[in-house]
């Protein structure tokens, strides 16, 4: 909510996906998760190819679920990037990122 009321502050996400902290990374990616039409998909994207590759299962289970969200409004650029990224993505943020559009069967 921080960012989206004082969007000033978005320049913080961008130093903590950087962190040391993991869960401080995970609060990066997670940031704009309720933002719906009023998120910016290029830092989206750019987090998660950022920690795509870490294996910690928090960041990775955070990746897919802000894909997830991401995918009520743009399910196609949350799919392209899912496979595009296919094979340095984890399973878990793969199937996270795509659960909602599975089971609706748009894909």
């Amino acid at each position: 909510a921080m960012v989206f009321n004082y969007p000033e502050t978005v320049t913080i996400m961008d130093e903590w996906i950087d962190h040391e902290n993991m869960w401080i990374r995970r609060t990066a990616i997670l940031h704009q998760l309720n933002f719906k039409d009023r998120t910016n998909p290029k830092r989206l994207f750019d987090y998660c190819k950022k920690r795509m590759n870490e294996p910690n299962f928090f960041i990775r289970k955070a990746i897919g679920w802000a894909l997830r969200q991401y995918s009520y409004v743009d399910a196609s650029a949350v799919i392209q990037f899912v496979k595009t990224y296919e094979s340095e993505l984890s399973t878990l943020s793969k199937s996270e990122a795509l659960k909602v559009l599975k089971r609706k069967g748009k894909i």
